[in-house]
């Protein structure tokens, strides 16, 4: 007996090694190291749930013609901006969050696609995840919402692509869908008060690009003083540059050589020597040697039978003497946006060495010459080789409203770039949402399982994105957004919010459109982000890595 119950407490104790050596197989924690955390099933849902909606909730309060701005101010440099743009309060605060950082990256995609768009996609995507946080506290499966949300998007999206009209054969009917968009776009923003000048110079900025969505063609120029009503748009590149002293103001038949080049590269500048001379007569020799070497570089330059000369780097007194005894006009310090827009737009070369005049490109303009723009200088091109490059000209009372005012019209160009590729429009209001919820609405009926849930719950998020513009307007979102299922139910499929006066309207009428290129990023955008973060359970936060010394 006593041998048998050794026996027995021997199988004992290795039983419950056993048990405790898979304990801890199956507990991560246990293998990462120290200041490792893991967070699981309810705790890291709950993280990314609660991360993700209040960074939508943070930009909420933008959306819409009635939005409000924030203040963004920096503690370490106290650089203040004033904005209402998705994009850019997003990208401007610290977050910790992962779940949040995912709906930053949407938005900054958002921006970079699409232009515009940027606080209505976080406001879906935080609605969705808000709708999902609802079902799983009723025991519906993430995997049992993702399938019932794929067939929302699908038959949301067919809705989408049913109500979108195409003038793009029309050109005078395509030419007024883009200053619709353009308004609308404006409406939300800074430019409010102005839209209809400031759409029309997007239109017409746009419209030159010919199809193009380079942007870098249509360049902004943005001068303090006067009013945001006196910008107007010029025909041709203007570059924020003055004219060297002594040299040419106005040259008609312009060829340029755009350069990226050191003048100075010749002079003796060897760190750390040491020329050493007995005479006076001698450093007279060396500065001559020098001025023989820059004189030989502006002759190679000369050779390339150019009236115009633009440098990325300084030119320097002497050189910038010979050019203007040859009758050249020397513009130096060009940044690098700028010389390589030059360079685009004049069809110029951009060259760094000038022993084969034969093989550079030179640029082309038919005039250039020095104007005034309130107090500041800058240099004219028109004529140039590139018929589709422009200036928009902002004046503004502050550098702050002129920052707002540039982010305002960026937004409304890239929307307007991208309508010219696709060339199909819908209806803004909160119109284009109902009805996509309308038709969400009609698959419920037809789904069994509790996939019928996560597709209602897709619906309200939908109908969130008018409910918030009504909030935004100060406008009883209750009551104006029954009103609008009621009439979208009845077959009035334009009816939108009048956000001016607060009630129903016909979009249409209004003039209310929006690209439909944005409209479908956002719902499909949202979709997959939110999708991304109902899959996780679990967040794992590695340790930080050790520095050697502390």
């Amino acid at each position: 007996l006593a041998g048998t119950g050794r026996s027995c407490g021997g199988r004992w104790r290795r039983g419950q090694r056993r048990r405790a050596a898979s304990g801890a197989m199956a507990d991560p924690a246990s293998v990462l190291d120290g200041q490792a955390t893991v967070d699981k099933g309810e705790n890291s849902r709950m993280a990314s749930f609660v991360g993700a909606i209040a960074i939508a909730d943070l930009v909420k309060s933008t959306l819409g013609p009635k939005g409000m701005d924030k203040v963004l101010q920096s503690m370490s440099t106290g650089n203040v901006q004033i904005t209402n743009d998705g994009a850019t309060i997003l990208k401007s605060i610290h977050i910790d969050n992962p779940a949040a950082k995912v709906l930053v990256d949407m938005s900054k995609t958002q921006d970079d696609e699409v232009g515009d768009g940027t606080t209505s996609v976080v406001v879906l995507a935080g609605e969705l995840l808000r709708q999902a946080e609802l079902l799983i506290s009723q025991r519906v499966h993430p995997m049992t919402i993702m399938d019932g949300w794929r067939m929302a998007v699908g038959a949301a999206r067919e809705a989408l692509i049913a109500s979108a009209r195409d003038n793009g054969a029309d050109q005078a009917a395509f030419r007024e869908d883009l200053l619709n968009i353009a308004r609308t776009t404006l409406s939300s923003k800074l430019l409010n008060k102005d839209k209809n000048k400031f759409a029309t110079l997007a239109v017409d900025a746009v419209l030159r690009l010919k199809g193009s969505t380079d942007l870098n063609l249509i360049q902004i120029i943005k001068l303090p003083g006067g009013s945001l009503e006196q910008s107007y748009l010029e025909e041709g590149f203007l570059l924020e540059k003055k004219i060297g002293v002594g040299q040419p103001k106005r040259i008609e038949n312009a060829k340029i050589l755009v350069a990226n080049t050191p003048m100075d590269t010749d002079k003796i500048k060897i760190y750390g020597s040491r020329v050493k001379v007995d005479s006076m007569d001698k450093v007279a020799e060396i500065e001559e040697e020098e001025k023989k070497k820059m004189k030989a570089k502006v002759e190679k330059i000369k050779s390339h039978g150019i009236n115009v000369f633009i440098n990325r780097q300084l030119i320097y007194n002497y050189p910038e003497q010979l050019f203007a005894d040859a009758g050249i006009m020397a513009i130096e310090h060009a940044d690098f946006d700028g010389v390589e827009r030059l360079s685009s737009v004049t069809g110029a070369e951009l060259v760094s060495t000038f022993d084969h005049p034969e093989l550079v490109t030179v640029g082309e303009a038919e005039l250039i010459e020095e104007i005034m723009i309130g107090e500041q200088k800058l240099i004219r091109f028109s004529g140039v080789k590139s018929g589709s490059a422009c200036s928009i000209v902002l004046r503004g009372a502050s550098t702050h409203v002129l920052d707002e005012a540039e982010r305002s019209l960026h937004d409304a160009l890239a929307v307007l770039s991208q309508t010219v590729k696709e060339t199909r429009v819908t209806l803004g209001g909160g119109c284009a949402e109902m009805l996509m919820a309308n038709a969400v609405d009609k698959l419920v009926p037809q789904t069994e399982g509790k996939k019928a849930l996560a597709i209602e719950a897709f619906a309200k998020a939908l109908r969130e994105l008018p409910t918030t513009l009504a909030d935004n307007g100060g406008y009883d979102s209750a009551e104006l957004v029954q009103q609008l299922r009621v009439a979208h139910h009845n077959g009035e499929s334009t009816k939108g919010i009048n956000m001016d006066e607060g009630i129903l309207g016909d979009m249409n009428e209004l003039g209310i459109f929006e690209s439909f290129k944005l409209k479908e990023h956002v719902l499909l955008a949202a979709a997959e982000a939110s999708e991304v973060i109902l899959r996780v359970d679990s967040i794992v936060k590695s340790a930080p890595r050790q520095r050697e010394g502390y």
